[in-house]
């Protein structure tokens, strides 16, 4: 696998925000979702040196509360202090124009940093992006449900961080989830506090969705139990510029269960908007 290389910078609020990044040539920031013990790097290990081969500069940012980045304890975890501790990191980190990739509240984060930021952004790719209905209606989604657990209590281990990462995909792949991508969530679920999720607080951006001039990339699976596939319909209703691909027999996770596929969408679709 490619080498990453790191950096952490501090933004406003006096937080960290640890950057990856690898590769050279047009930069590509991907935004992974939430969830005990996500990170960039961990989120995105199967796309990483597919968009390094294809001549982008790959860019991980780990959100706040996640991977290596500053967690704070007795805040409110709103989509706005996501988006502007990643943005404030991104430019420090030397970035002025970038295409984002998305998956659920990382997709939320890159159509508000675009919303807030039109000219930082060049095009979009989103997978089962997040943040585009009010939150209680995520609430009553079936994999929500099956996300209760024991984080953040001192009972939380490694059987229990597999179920939940197993959850987030189809049981036709579940089998395929590694014991090295349980271990490294776990190491950093163990440091997360339970506000990161608890406290976490998205508005509904659907309205603002026609905003966005930018092309954009929808992606999806059928069975993803968290974010509907449904939603992929606002974007095609409501955006000047969107093409959108289904997958059968596939959860929440397209750029892992298909990631062959996703890679090659994805880049075919960056190169042709001039990421």
């Amino acid at each position: 696998m490619t080498k990453l290389k790191q950096a952490t910078y501090r933004v406003a609020g006096d937080y960290d925000i640890h950057v990856a990044e690898a590769g050279s040539g047009p930069a590509v920031v991907f935004l992974h979702g939430s969830g005990p013990g996500a990170s960039g790097a961990s989120n995105f290990r199967q796309n990483i040196d597919a968009f390094v081969d294809a001549g982008f500069r790959v860019i991980l940012p780990d959100l706040i509360g996640y991977g290596a980045s500053s967690k704070p304890e007795g805040i409110d975890y709103t989509l706005q202090l996501f988006t502007d501790t990643v943005y404030d990191a991104l430019r420090q980190h030397g970035v002025e124009r970038a295409a984002l990739v998305g998956n659920s509240l990382g997709g939320g984060i890159a159509l508000q940093l675009t919303l807030d930021h039109p000219e930082f952004t060049s095009s979009l790719v989103l997978m089962a992006a997040g943040c585009v209905a009010e939150r209680e209606s995520y609430f009553v989604m079936p994999g929500i449900a099956k996300m209760v657990s024991n984080f953040g209590g001192p009972d939380f281990n490694l059987a229990e961080q597999k179920r939940l990462v197993s959850n987030l995909v189809h049981p036709d792949f579940a089998p395929n989830i590694s014991d090295e991508l349980i271990a490294e969530r776990f190491a950093v679920a163990r440091t997360q506090p339970k506000d990161v999720l608890v406290r976490m607080r998205t508005p509904d951006l659907s309205p603002r969705l026609g905003e966005i001039k930018q092309p954009i990339f929808v992606l999806w699976g059928l069975n993803d139990e968290f974010c509907p596939e449904a939603h992929a319909r606002l974007f095609l209703d409501s955006c000047d510029d969107v093409r959108a691909i289904t997958f059968a027999r596939t959860g929440h996770w397209v750029q892992v269960e298909r990631a062959a596929e996703f890679n090659s969408y994805a880049i075919d679709f960056l190169k042709a908007h001039k990421a």
